[in-house]
């Protein structure tokens, strides 16, 4: 990378790494319309607590421990199940996306069995599993999987073909082809699919939890729910939506460290409004 490009890239880094502001207006405005509509009575307290509430109820959950341990035990099953789930359809994405033998062979069982629904697992993962953390883990693993998966074999299959040939043309062997091709140009779809399969384990930790957990956000909501706490379910919810956004911005971070050198519209935007 000659200098001139580094020194466009590096303020262009710290553009993107900084958080905007305007993220924020919606979030706030809501929360402002919430307050408005439980204030004025609009709503019942039973249906819609106050954020006032939500807040007063998390901060004691919060003091008194409890909340820790519910967010740590959501925390640990996502981690686990993603990193599961990514590295087997790490794998299976990359033995179908570059052979087509493989892909004749594992393609169209996979295909199937993602058309199955979430819960339909629970059954047979707590037949299989019991109902303690291996069949949580293996439920959020298997939501996680699929848009991996995909993500990933398309995004070879959908490598352009010219670059292949040169890499041919030059003797690149497999593995070199791979590493050198293949995997910088399959990066950005590959990413998606992360950041596509951790929203989806955060889906499925949900009804992972719902399979006799004694900890965890979805236990908390299910708790509350059967406990008349509507202010606690609106709690567990919002930390369900930080927590998935935190994630994700991480990964964007990591996305974006590792897909440095790419020149697309997103860079080309950054660099107009710097």
């Amino acid at each position: 990378m000659t200098s001139a490009s580094t020194s466009a890239v590096a303020p262009l880094a710290r553009r993107l790494r900084a958080p905007s502001p305007v993220g924020l207006v919606l979030p706030v405005a809501l929360v402002a319309v919430w307050a408005a509509v439980t204030r004025l009575g609009w709503v019942s307290p039973q249906v819609l607590p106050s954020p006032f509430q939500v807040a007063s109820d998390l901060y004691q959950l919060a003091v008194s421990g409890k909340l820790t341990g519910h967010v740590v035990a959501t925390l640990q099953r996502v981690a686990l199940g993603f990193a599961f789930g990514a590295g087997a359809a790490t794998l299976a994405g990359a033995l179908t996306g570059y052979s087509p033998r493989w892909r004749a062979f594992l393609d169209p069982t996979l295909q199937a069995l993602k058309a199955v629904p979430s819960l339909a697992w629970v059954p047979l993962f707590i037949l299989w599993f019991g109902i303690f953390e291996t069949s949580k883990v293996a439920l959020i693993a298997t939501g996680v999987f699929f848009p991996i998966y995909l993500n990933l074999m398309t995004g070879i299959r959908n490598v352009d073909r010219k670059l292949v040939e040169v890499g041919l043309i030059n003797n690149l062997g497999p593995l070199a082809l791979v590493r050198r091709i293949l995997a910088p140009a399959a990066a950005p779809a590959y990413f998606a699919g992360l950041r596509t399969g951790l929203a989806v384990g955060w889906m499925f930790v949900i009804a992972a939890e719902l399979m006799g957990a004694s900890r965890g956000l979805g236990f908390l909501m299910l708790d509350s729910e059967m406990t008349g706490r509507p202010s606690v379910i609106m709690g567990a919810l919002i930390l369900f939506a930080l927590l998935g956004k935190t994630s994700d911005a991480a990964l964007v971070a990591i996305e974006r460290r590792c897909l440095a050198w790419t020149d697309d519209l997103a860079t080309l935007q950054s660099r107009r409004t710097s």
